[in-house]
């Protein structure tokens, strides 16, 4: 396959030789910087591809505010012109390519970052997470670079502040009134700690704290903190001389613009809410303009207007994005937003592989709106990341008379890229995941567009495989290990699909029509009595939030919080005796289980909230090993010796299941037999 795609590559290098290299770009980049450019994990070569390079710099865009392309950009018209009437910006850039460009396979794959961090090698190589890959540790297993594919990455989050971890850096303009002054308004945080603390910064992560919008005034006395144990509880304000817009630091509180003091401490797992009034928005979706506009670049232009040559100029015949949980939440966005083409009218991306973003998009393209904040079962209900519509097709909503299309925009255009959503388990409980495909009262299933594919990975957890310490929850967190393994394969499938028409492997996901997705009644019914395990008491509806008049045309909210309508219905998967889902990709830990693999946990009470839908973890329960345990315990699950007599009859029904998954092409032959070699390495049998 790979051989036939360079002879492709290679014929449509020849026709674009002339004019790629003479034609000034047409997009929106005025001028590329190469800052660093050095070998790649010390010149190590990968298979065929060889050896690989980095090339590091940045972007500067200056885009047309009143064109056509832009229109959807929040607060653009409000930004600072040049002299030539555009509105500028910059962004970083990191890239990765072949030291012969022939060598690799024409294809680019843009990673859009989480919070300033570059995931696709993590990812895809199982490497060594890093923000500045250098090494050959940084290279993993080497796939995408065997592969021969460009790896790029460039800001395009204007939060992001540099903290020395070499996080990509985007710098966007600030809206300002119509006579220059600067803009304010009121605004909403809503902040939650699983141990006490004196202080938090707005939008604190542990991926990145980001450059909140500060409050106009230490002292504002119009400013309002609430505080509640759960959001079907009441909200109780907190007397004004009680906290401060501080941060706790060396025993004392040290005034702060970006950070909620509490004399008393911040309660584990309460939620406490504050609306204030900030200054100066960014003009935040500039930043997916300028993702374009760099994709576009690379894609198409030989040079900067200055004459300063593309890194990768003749070699990119075909582009795909990708994106875990937040970015994978940008990508449906950017895809919303209609930015798909660029300013000539050319396609940037050909498909979009989109993990874990449940049935969320992104909040920025608001004014005060914030690219980190996103809506789950306790925290973030009123950030509105989840909003209509979800589904990439049509849908109408009964309750507020909406008709909408998450693809709406570029339909309109003539064009849908090849879009892959995948799913683990913990989207349909914390995420709304079922919302992507079934209308918005949990009914009925929708029929996809044929362009696009869903996929839930059976018994995973959002943030992948981990160890199975509790960490906050009640339950083990989940081991089973997703992300590569599945991820590898679904590119490999989406190249064909988009290089020769070669459909990838049908859609599998849980569905209201066979009885494989269930509301909680049902699933509670279905789920086994295993001793010690209590089950969810509810999980994630988004809700209807009423921002006020001017939300949907302008993005700015005039009510603060907003008003909150009847949640939207969403559904889980349902299961089988022993606990595990029916549908989807049963990887073969989840295919032959040696215990039951979920996609939600329950905090602990001392992280209180206790009993609550924990955030992003999933839980492992292992079977009993024995039918003397099993009895003795009273856990209705059947043994694992009773399942699998020896090891020999478990690695055979294991490995039937690997091959079936490769078949499918689901799984790659190397990750089925690395599969395979690791449950030979569990000790369940005496020997």
């Amino acid at each position: 396959m790979r051989n036939s795609l360079r002879v492709v590559a290679c014929l449509s290098l020849a026709l674009l030789s002339v004019s790629a290299i003479t034609t000034p770009t047409t997009a929106e980049v005025v001028r590329i910087q190469v800052d660093r450019r050095q070998p790649f994990a010390g010149g190590h070569g990968f298979g065929r591809t060889g050896a690989y390079e980095s090339v590091a710099g940045r972007f500067f865009f200056e885009v047309d505010p009143e064109a056509a392309a832009n229109a959807t950009i929040v607060d653009l018209k409000r930004a600072p012109r040049n002299e030539r009437g555009k509105v500028e910006f910059w962004a970083d850039f990191f890239l990765l390519k072949p030291v012969d460009p022939a060598k690799g396979n024409g294809r680019l794959l843009y990673d859009v970052h989480n919070r300033g961090n570059k995931l696709a090698l993590w990812t895809f190589n199982d490497a060594e997470r890093t923000n500045d890959p250098s090494t050959l540790e940084h290279a993993g297993n080497g796939f995408l670079l065997r592969e021969g594919y460009c790896v790029l990455w460039t800001g395009w989050d204007g939060e992001i502040v540099e903290d020395g971890t070499a996080r990509l850096i985007a710098g966007l303009p600030v809206a300002v009134d119509e006579d220059g002054s600067p803009i304010t308004g009121k605004t909403y945080v809503e902040i939650s700690v699983d141990e006490k603390a004196f202080s938090r910064p707005f939008f604190g992560s542990p991926w990145g704290t980001p450059a909140a919008y500060p409050t106009v005034s230490l002292d504002d006395p119009a400013a309002v903190l609430t505080m509640r144990p759960t959001r079907a509880e009441p909200a109780v304000e907190v007397p004004r001389d009680q906290w401060a817009f501080a941060r706790w630091e060396d025993g004392k509180a040290v005034p702060d613009p970006r950070s909620l003091y509490v004399k008393e401490g911040l309660r584990p797992g309460w939620l406490y809410e504050l609306v204030y009034t900030a200054r100066d928005p960014r003009v935040s979706c500039l930043g997916l303009a300028g993702l374009r506009d760099a994709v576009s670049f690379f894609r198409y232009s030989g040079s900067d207007a200055s004459g300063t040559a593309n890194p990768v100029r003749q070699a990119i015949q075909r582009a795909y994005i990708f994106g875990i949980s937040q970015s994978g939440r940008v990508c449906h966005h950017f895809l919303y937003e209609g930015l798909n083409r660029d300013t000539s009218g050319r396609s940037v991306f050909d498909g979009a592989l989109i993990h874990v973003p449940g049935a969320g998009k992104m909040t920025f393209n608001r004014r005060f709106g914030m690219a980190t904040s996103y809506g789950l079962c306790h925290r973030g209900n009123l950030y509105g990341s989840d909003f209509f519509p979800f589904t990439p097709g049509v849908q109408t909503d009964p309750v507020t008379g909406q008709t909408g299309d998450s693809l709406a925009r570029l339909r309109a255009k003539g064009e849908i890229p090849k879009i892959m959503f995948v799913q683990s388990s913990t989207e349909y409980w914390s995420r709304g995941a079922s919302l992507l495909h079934t209308d918005v009262e949990g009914k009925r299933d929708l029929t996809l567009d044929p362009n696009v594919r869903i996929y839930l990975i059976a018994g995973t957890q959002h943030l992948g495989a981990g160890p199975t310490d509790r960490g906050i929850c009640q339950n083990p967190r989940n081991p089973q290990k997703h992300r590569g393994p599945v991820l590898r394969a679904l590119l490999v499938a989406m190249d064909r699909w988009v290089s020769d028409g070669t459909e990838p492997p049908a859609s599998r996901y849980p569905r209201i029509g066979d009885g494989t997705l269930v509301d909680l009644a049902g699933f509670q019914g279905q789920f086994p009595k295993i001793p010690g395990a209590n089950l969810p008491k509810d999980y994630y509806r988004p809700l209807r939030l009423d921002h006020g008049p001017r939300w949907q045309s302008e993005g700015i909210a005039t009510l603060v919080p907003p008003k909150i309508g009847p949640a939207y219905q969403t559904l889980v998967p349902a299961v089988d005796r022993d606990g595990n889902e029916l549908a989807g990709i049963r990887l073969p830990d989840a295919a032959v289980p040696v215990g039951t693999y979920m996609g939600w946990n329950l905090r602990a009470a001392e992280y209180g909230a206790g009993g609550i839908l924990a955030d992003l973890d999933g839980s492992y329960l292992e079977f009993p090993k024995t039918a003397t345990e099993r009895e003795q315990t009273g856990d209705p699950r059947a043994s694992i010796r009773e399942r699998y007599p020896s090891r020999k009859i478990y690695l055979e029904k294991y490995a039937q299941a690997a091959e079936r998954l490769q078949q499918d092409r689901l799984l790659l032959p190397e990750d089925a037999a690395a599969m395979i070699e690791q449950a030979g390495q569990r000790n369940f049998w005496p020997e």
